[in-house]
């Protein structure tokens, strides 16, 4: 298959795009990240149609988002707004002139309705709607990232520990996330495109590991890792913050894509592959 991957630089969309090339699939990436013209907010933007009217499928998963540290610096500002929407309006727009099946990549924060990261993923999944697309939910996939001031707390962790030996946190640590090793994502994300006509807009597919950890002991894991490699100057600076970005507010995800895919990568091993990778990019540098 031609498959179109937008935003094929991001965590997720970077793992998707190698993924899909070792299943024999044609990949077309588009990120503005590997150059100008593939800035999905400029409309019209005649190489993005070109890619999706190509397409016999499309993984919409671009958008301007990062982690807490990014979440809580930007998405209340106009540029966050401005970028997601347009870029939403843009591809979509293409999406319906070109009658394509596509997945939509929201977040289980798309409930959460004073957060304008939750509130435009909650846009995307009304116009997928309209169209007859599939929404997915990610809960918190995470895996390797090049863009520090987007990182997710496990890679932004990992980095701290490397570049500080300290893991200064946002929060005091004791809210819970579920996290999904980015492979188990491609997996699942694969899953649903082979069995695309089995579901419809109104099912809810929630890509997740269903199980929690607190961010605190995400910490502790990671300085395990540090301990395993003669590391054990680095250390844990929780603050006396609480949750702002999310509020301790927790979904339950829908088990129903389970009759299909689970995750098989435990939360240890996952950060083991995550802390290899890194630890190894510090060596190269």
């Amino acid at each position: 298959m031609k498959i179109t991957v937008l935003g094929s630089s991001g965590q997720i969309g970077a793992y998707l795009t190698d993924y899909l090339r070792s299943k024999g699939h044609y990949v077309y990436e588009f990120d503005v990240v590997n150059n100008p013209h593939e800035d999905m907010t400029l409309i019209p933007n005649p190489l993005l149609e070109e890619r999706i009217s190509d397409s016999d499928f499309v993984f919409f998963l671009a958008f301007d988002v990062g982690g807490s540290r990014y979440l809580k610096k930007y998405q209340h500002t106009f540029q966050f707004i401005d970028n997601n929407t347009r870029l939403m309006a843009n591809a979509f727009g293409l999406l319906k002139k070109y009658n394509k099946k596509f997945v939509f990549a929201s977040s289980q924060m798309s409930n959460m309705s004073y957060s304008p990261y939750g509130v435009l993923k909650n846009v995307g999944e009304l116009y997928t709607k309209s169209l007859n697309g599939l929404i997915v939910k990610f809960w918190n996939v995470y895996g390797i990232e090049k863009d520090h001031e987007k990182s997710h707390v496990i890679t932004d962790f990992i980095r701290k520990g490397f570049e500080t030996g300290v893991i200064d946190m946002l929060t005091d640590g004791k809210e819970e996330r579920e996290f999904l090793y980015a492979e188990d994502c491609c997996e699942a994300l694969e899953t649903i495109m082979e069995n695309y006509n089995d579901f419809t807009s109104e099912d809810n597919l929630h890509i997740t590991s269903f199980h929690s950890t607190k961010i605190l002991d995400v910490a502790n894991i990671i300085c395990g890792q540090f301990n395993l490699i003669g590391r054990y100057d680095v250390t844990i600076q929780p603050s006396s913050e609480k949750d702002s970005v999310q509020m301790d507010k927790r979904n339950r995800p829908d088990t129903y894509l389970m009759k299909w895919w689970t995750p098989k990568t435990t939360i240890d091993q996952g950060i083991a592959k995550v802390f290899e990778a890194m630890k190894n990019e510090q060596v190269q540098n």
